[in-house]
Parts: C-alpha cells; structure tokens; sequence
C-alpha cells in the first residue's frame, strides 16, 4: 500500500522510520518504443504524425531512423501529461458536473473518496474515476505503400499495480525485467487488426481482419511492417499472472498481411538496448539472448560483502556530473549489467523461418541497417564501467559492418566519458552521431567537436561534419584484408561541412541539395544552411537560408517536410523538381497559433502561403502522402497530405486533403472519426487569457470552468492553478503568444484539468517565464519573477469575478512541484494550499546544476540557497501535499528529495503530508497510485482550498507502516 504520512500544524506527531532525427523526422512517435513505434497513450483521440517535416533535433537516439524507415505513417494518441511539464499541448477533459450555485451548501454533496478493497489505496470521486477509466481508442499504422493500416487495440485498463511490483534490477542508468531480458515495465497492444486504407477509423468489426495464430491472451509489442507491406512483425510475452505461462524474453512473430495469420520466428529476442529491424524484404537483423544465459543463471550476490566499497579519483581528473539515478553500486552490479546485456546479432530469413548467427557475444547497444540494407552499423559497451555516470557514457566501439556480420571498418572506439562539462552545449568528444544519410544507399555522416566538447573553449570551427561511403570502404578492406580485416580504415572520411555553433545535424535531400543546422544555447542562435553534397570540397555550394532567434515564435518560418525514398528514408521534398520546399508550422501570432503550409524558393527566399488553419478550427499538415513514385518529383498540383483538424469542443480528426490550383481549393477525405471522449463534457469552458505581469511582460493562461457555469450568476469557484516555468533570453520572446483557442483539450490520467468535472476553475499552463537578458542568470531573480507571474494570473481571474481569491490551490509536477513548494513558501498571501508532485526542494542535492542552471552550488551557493524551499521551510504556513513515486528515476528527483522536505516541514509545524508511491517512477503508471494520487489531490484541495467535501476519515491513517494520524 501507499505511505501516508500526515502532521497538522501545531499537533506532536509521532512519525516511524518507514522518469535524429530531424533528417527522418517521422519518428515523433518513437520515444515509447516499448509499447510499439508510437506513443501508446490511451485516452486521448488519434492524430496521424508521420514524415511530416525536418527539424534539428539535438537528443534524439539515432536508432529511431531506423525503427522508422519502412512504417513512418502511425497514427497514435497525443502523449500523456509529460512528467515535467502541464502545457497547453497536455491538458485535459473531465465529465460534466455543475459547481454548487454560488452560496449554496456543499455539506450534501456527496462524498468523494471510496474505500478500494482492505490494501490502503483509494479511489478518488465518481467523476474523476470515470474519465480516468474511460476505454481508450486504437492506435494506427499505415503500410508502407498505404494500401492498408493497422489498427492496433489498447488495454481496456491502466496496468495493475502488481504488474509494476514485478521484479526489476536498476543497472547503469536502466530498468531491467530480469525475466524477459527487456527494459522493464512496458505498455503493451491486447490486438491487431489488419485494415484497408480506404476504410475510416475505428473500423467496423467486419472490416478488420485479425493477426491471429499467436498464444491467446499474450501482450503485443514492437509491431512493424515490412518495407514492401507483406508482412507484419511483432513480439509476444505472458502476461505472468497466475495460470498464464512463465515470463520469458519476448518472442518474435511474422503475419502474412493478406491473411492475417502468424507463425514464430524467434523465442529469445533481447531487447535491453535495442530491439530488431527490418534488413530487407525478407530478413530481420536482431539480438538475441545466448544460449544456456537465463534469469536462473544471473550471478548471486555474495552472502557477505567481499569488501569495502572504494572510488578513487588520486589523479585529481576533474569530473562534474549531475544526479543519475540507478547507477552501478559495486562488482555484483557490474556482473548482473552484464548478464543481463550480453547479447549475439543473428539474421532471420522470414519466409523459412531460419536462423543466422552474425557476431559473438557482446554488450550490443545498437544495430542499426543501412537505408539500402547491405550494411550494418554496430555499437556495443566495453570495459571499465562506471559507478559515476550512466552507461550512455561508457565506452563505446561502433563498427560498420557487411550485413553478413564481416568487418568493414572501425567507426569509433569512445573512450568513458565522466568529463563532459555540465554546461550547455557540452558533448562528448570524438565521433557523435554516426547515421546514415537517407538520401544515400549507404553512405554513413557523423559529426566531431573541435573543441573537446567544452562550450567555454574558443575554437573555429567548433564541429566538422564528416562523410564516408560504406562502399568504397568495404572495396579498400575487400582489397586490403581479404574482405574481413579492418583496411576499410584506409579510405579517409570527407570533410563534408564545419560549424562554429554546436552542429544539430542535416537534413538530406539530394546531391544538390542538404541543409545543415547548428545552434548555441546561451544566445539561442539558431543557424540553417544550405549545402550542395555532391559538390566538391567542404561546405559546398554553402548559403546562409536562417540565423534567428529560436525563442522568437512569431518568425518561426516553419519546418521543411520530407517525402519517401526508394529505400523507405525519408529526404527534403523538392517541389516540381526545383530547389523550392513545403514549409509547416505553428504560425504563432499574439492572437494564437495558426499553423500554415508554404511554398518556399530557395533561389529568391521568397515565400507563397499555401494554406493556413482558419478559426474556429486548429488544423495542422502533416505528411505528404502520394509521393510512393520516388522516380517522380513531388508535385505541387494534387499535392496529398494528411492533415489533423480539431476544434476546443470536437477531438482531432484526420484527413487526406487534395491540393489544386496553388492551394485554393481543397478536397478532402475523413481518416479518423472517433467519438468524442466525453461527450458530457462538450461544452467546457475554455478560455485563453492574456495579462501583463507587474515588470510587463504579457504572459498565457488557459482557464477552463465547467459546462453552463455563468460568474454572474454562480460566483467565483474555487481553483486549481498547475503551471512549470521556463526561462527565456527576452522579455519579448517570454511574452509571445504559444497555443491556440481552438485546440480541444484531451484529458490524462493525472490532469489538473480534471477538477473542471469536481465543479473547480482550472489553470492549466499559466505561462510563468523567468528571465534574462543579456549576461544574466535567470535563477539570480527565480523567486520575484515566480511569484510576480503567478499573482498576476490569479489577480486576472479574479478581476473577471472567475476565481475566489481565498481558495486558489497550487500544483505541479517535477520541475512544477519545486515551483509549487516556492510559491506555497513565498506567496502565501496568492495559495490556500500547494501540491507538489515528484519534485526536488533542496538544491545543494542536486550540486552540479538543475533544470537550465549551469553554474554548479560552489560557483552560486546563494541562488541555489535561496531558491531551495527546503532551506524555508520555517516560512512555509499553508497545508502542502508531497505525493513521490518511491522508484523515480529521473535526474535530481530522487525521492530522498520529498522524505526531507517533508521532515523538515513537520520539524517546524507546518501542515503536510506525505504520500510514497510503490514500485512507481517520475510518472506514475499503475491504476491504484493514479487513481490513489487523485484520491489524495481531490481531498487536500477540497479540505483546504475546495468545497469541503472531504471523507471523514481522510485525517486520519490508513493503517501504513510508518503512517501517524
């Protein structure tokens, strides 16, 4: 069960001890490549992402590409509440339920908890139950030639809480299922269907044929067409529970697409780093676990310590690092890592089934296929670890391979790397990013720091962008070697390009055309060029195309979209053959955002507006999709694109839209059409409010109130006030205009939102921007600009007669409960009563930097003093709720941070509770603690800041270890 520890103020308490891609840009959807190769969220209504546009991206896995390459049209739900952040693009839709008529008493309303079973978890009211149980909709792939889809069918339920109290070993950074050899607890697929593209979804039950042949009942991952659409692979597991088979690594099985059935191809896929790709039409390159290596024979830890535990660092190396969770602790530890991490490659033949060994045994973090599928690039993890840094920092040896597993060339051999500065900017030093170009067959680009990975080194150029064709290489190794040596080595890389910002990568069209991004964070410069990579020399055929302010959204020129290869890459879609691009965006503008398309001519730089989303829908454009003919250019007349339309009362819908006529006229047909998630919901208020904060600067509010609430006639409701700053360079860029009316608000399982279903204003995302300009640190001023930004929101709402000024409650998640606990500390006066969610409160814990904080606590031990709540927690007079997940894993966040704080508050009588979620991490994921979060959440805020509707019992403990009433 939770831990609940609880202390009223004044009151003697006994307490006991007790979280690439721009030039591929389709993979949007592959951060959770657990569940499949899109988010697997499940409430809120589908959008399509695919190939939409490039975009540097500075900290994606290269690896995404390839999970990509053959199945970039997915279709998914919009991504869960972030863990750290309650934007506008994450808020939510609760059912309907009408405030108490203003005056009227609110001792009949009903009660809100009830008790779940006899194990001390709670459920929170109906009507939040309700919306968080809602049966999700069906995640979408199409095929790569787009004649069908996939439509792929979501548990019913949030997982159980015994699901995520499974074993799990935490080793160099990871999260380990020790039965399956996998990345531990993974979402999963109940189903497949295969679906023709003409069809709208969800698709009739008639009209789905299931993949079928598969052990009944077992949970569904990884799923992935064929580059030539005839098959559809996925991975199978056992649910575990009592009765089911035992747990075991994930199995991997092929369906025919035109009949739906499947047989297996492997039992022992591993899938701790990476999990298989497509080589080709018919084979599949994968990990798998070696012979005779299981659970059972993982090394035991010793019945007494073998010594003491030592780090040494007598050469006086210089190694600042922030506060990973999860590291290695000793030699047992470094033994299980590798147990669990060793893994053999082997090919797989999908039409006979057989089995092909490629390379021995090693820490195989990467296989990654060249866009042509004769080369693989491998990475695997070397000796000596590390107990400092997480294994991303280990060394590393990346080789470029002959699909056949034969040597071609050395690519890297990275040495540990403990001394990356903290700074922004920083990287590591050697090769970084080593990919294949997607306008190539196989040709391989990576990218080298000049000046050590250090920002503060003053170095011209800063990063050289090196090129290598795979097949010269492996000609010079054929030649030198007898085809298996390392003479690949002979061919030297070329120098492609070189950048004096820190290189974010290049989008690749063809040989005429590239372009090549790079950026610095302190100035937020950000540099596109143009380059020619067919022409000789480095930085050939180089035009300046941007140099601009990134924070600066309102001369956001958009993103250039992408169009299919031969290969199944994605490149610059040229329009008509000419050197002229499609560009997307957001099309920010002080009145709201209002995505557009245009025709860019890179001769002239002139731009054409093409389309633009028009009031009071907010649409966006998506991937160009009838561009399957790589020999033909992508035309502008009959351009076809999919395109997601929503409205603040009706959830996103797709279409395939048809553009003629240079984009005046329009034909269009319905993809997607999904009921509307809580139809009793449809008419919540939503309103997007602008205000100046006390220094000017214009900052956002979205501000829901429930269905027919009218001021006049109700009066102010109490209110929910969730936000997470954020630091700009501008007072201009902090004070632009960054969401639209007209977007619908979808609901997640922890949303603030869904107090608009309780009665409650909400603020979600108030724009709280902290600032400065010039030579500034914005921490140096964290607690004035915090503090201004939120009293000026709430004197906004109350001005309009919105928002009771004397039951306002703030919250926040991560980086947003360290603001709640400040501005329950430091603007008393503005907050009833705060909650603060998985947050961190005592800076000196977290030394060498937070969040956007580069100097560490030697270099500014008064701000980061200053900014801790821990350090005030003597100030602190109003009621604060710390919920923590017990196992987070997210930098900085340890739950150490909460426990603290939490003594430290009830050392000085304040009134706080704590609440210790099990087996949970940086977002919480089980049913009993979402449904027990809220539970708390709904009781503090109407016990302190609410209508008082509260359980009898709710002060006093549930019976916890550790609890106290």
């Amino acid at each position: 069960s939770v831990q609940v520890y609880w202390t009223t103020s004044g009151a003697t308490v006994a307490l006991a001890s007790a979280t690439r891609v721009h030039q591929s840009s389709c993979v949007l959807m592959m951060h959770s490549a657990s569940c499949m190769r899109t988010v697997a969220s499940r409430q809120a209504p589908m959008a399509i992402l695919g190939a939409r546009s490039i975009k540097p991206c500075f900290a994606w896995p290269a690896s995404c590409t390839r999970h990509a390459r053959h199945a970039p049209w997915c279709m998914h739900a919009a991504p869960p509440e972030s863990a750290g952040h309650a934007t506008a693009a994450t808020v939510h839709i609760p059912p309907s339920v009408a405030p108490p008529a203003h005056g009227a008493s609110h001792a009949s309303s009903p009660s809100a908890p009830q008790q779940q079973q006899a194990s001390g978890y709670r459920l929170p009211p109906k009507e939040i139950l309700d919306i968080v149980d809602a049966e999700p909709q069906p995640g979408l792939s199409y095929s790569p030639d787009r004649t069908r889809f996939l439509q792929l069918f979501r548990p019913p339920a949030l997982p159980p809480i015994h699901e995520m109290a499974r074993p799990e070993l935490k080793l160099a950074g990871l999260r380990v299922d020790p039965e399956m050899f996998a990345r531990s607890k993974m979402g999963h697929y109940t189903g497949i269907a295969v679906v023709g593209a003409d069809q709208v979804v969800p698709a009739p039950a008639d009209k789905c044929m299931h993949i079928t042949g598969y052990p009944a009942g077992a949970w569904l991952n990884y799923a992935a067409w064929s580059p030539d659409s005839t098959r559809i692979s996925f991975t199978t597991r056992s649910p575990g529970a009592a009765g089911d088979p035992p747990r075991e690594p994930l199995a991997l099985w092929v369906a025919d697409a035109a009949t739906g059935v499947a047989r297996p191809l492997l039992k022992n896929l591993h899938t701790v780093f990476d999990d298989y790709s497509w080589l080709d039409d018919h084979h599949i390159v994968a990990c798998v676990v070696p012979a005779g290596v299981t659970a059972a024979s993982a090394p035991q830890r010793p019945p007494q310590p073998p010594g003491p535990r030592i780090q040494d660092n007598s050469t006086g190396r210089k190694s600042q690092n922030r506060t990973y969770p999860d590291l290695l602790k000793d030699e047992h530890d470094v033994a299980l890592f590798e147990h669990y991490g060793l893994s053999e490659i082997v090919v797989v033949d999908v039409r006979d089934g057989s089995v092909r060994r490629i390379a021995p045994k090693r820490m195989y973090s990467e296989v990654d296929v060249s866009p042509d599928g004769r080369y693989l690039l491998v990475s695997w993890l070397e000796r000596p670890y590390s107990f400092n840094v997480p294994c991303g920092r280990f060394p590393k040896r990346v080789q470029l391979w002959r699909a056949d597993g034969s040597l071609v060339r050395e690519m890297a051999a990275l040495p540990l790397a403990e001394d990356i500065p903290i700074a922004f900017n920083s990287t590591r030093k050697g090769p970084r990013g080593i990919d294949w170009r997607t306008d190539k067959p196989c040709e391989l680009y990576w990218v080298e720091a000049q000046d050590g990975g250090d920002p503060a080194v003053e170095v011209s150029p800063r990063d050289i962008v090196y090129t290598l064709c795979a097949d010269a290489a492996s000609a010079a190794a054929a030649a030198a070697g007898g085809g298996d040596g390392n003479g690949g080595a002979g061919v030297a890389p070329r120098v492609l390009a070189t950048t004096d910002l820190r290189c974010g990568g290049v989008a690749w069209g063809d040989d005429d055309l590239a372009i090549l991004y790079e950026s610095w964070w302190k100035t937020r410069r950000s540099v596109w060029w143009l380059i020619s990579p067919g022409k000789e020399g480095a930085n050939p055929g180089r035009e300046l195309l941007y140099d601009r302010n990134y924070e600066d959204v309102y001369t956001d020129p958009g993103s250039p979209l992408s169009r299919r290869t031969e290969w199944g890459t994605y490149v610059l879609a040229k329009v008509d053959g000419k050197r002229q691009l499609l560009m997307e965006g957001t099309g920010a503008t002080p009145e709201g955002n209002r995505p557009f398309l245009d025709l860019l001519d890179l001769g002239s730089r002139a731009t054409t507006r093409l389309w633009q989303s028009s009031s009071p829908f907010y649409e966006q454009p998506g991937s160009i999709m009838n561009d399957l003919d790589h020999t033909k250019p992508v035309a502008l007349e009959g351009l076809q694109l999919l395109l997601t339309r929503e409205s603040a009362k009706d959830p996103p819908q797709s279409y395939i839209v048809t553009l003629t006529d240079g984009g005046k006229s329009l034909t269009e047909r319905q993809v997607t059409n999904y009921p509307h998630p809580y139809p009793t919901l449809r008419d919540m208020q939503r309103e997007v409010l602008r205000y100046p904060r006390n220094d000017g600067v214009m900052l956002t509010a979205t501000l829901y109130t429930p269905p027919g609430y009218d001021a006049a006639r109700d009066g102010p409701l109490p209110c929910v006030f969730w936000a997470y700053p954020r630091e700009f360079k501008s007072k201009d860029a902090a004070g632009q205009m960054r969401r639209s009316p007209h977007q619908f608000t979808s609901i997640g399982s922890t949303s603030p939102t869904l107090w608009v279903a309780r009665g409650y204003a909400v603020l979600d995302g108030p724009t709280l921007p902290i600032v400065a300009e010039g030579q500034e640190e914005p921490n140096d001023t964290f607690l004035e600009q915090l503090t201004a930004g939120a009293q000026a929101c709430v004197d906004e709402c109350v001005r309009r007669g919105i928002v009771d000024p004397k039951r306002v409650s703030v919250g926040g998640h991560s980086y947003g409960a360290f603001m709640a606990a400040n501005l329950v500390t430091h603007a008393p006066g503005t907050f009833a009563c705060g909650i603060a969610r998985t947050g961190a409160f005592n800076r000196t814990l977290t030394p060498f930097g937070f969040q956007n904080e580069e100097r560490t606590l030697w270099q500014a031990a008064d701000v980061y003093a200053r900014m801790s709540p821990f350090m005030s927690a003597d100030k602190v007079t109003r009621p604060l709720l710390l919920i923590h997940g017990e196992d987070d894993n997210n930098p900085g966040t340890f739950p150490l941070q909460s426990e603290r704080y939490y003594h430290a508050l009830k050392g000085h009588g304040a009134t706080c509770r704590l609440v210790l979620l099990p087996h949970e991490s940086h977002g919480y994921r089980a049913r009993e603690s979402i449904m027990h979060t809220l539970y708390e959440m709904d009781q503090w805020v109407e016990k302190y800041a609410g209508f008082g509707r509260t359980d009898p019992d709710y002060h006093v403990d549930s019976g916890d270890e550790g609890g106290s009433a």
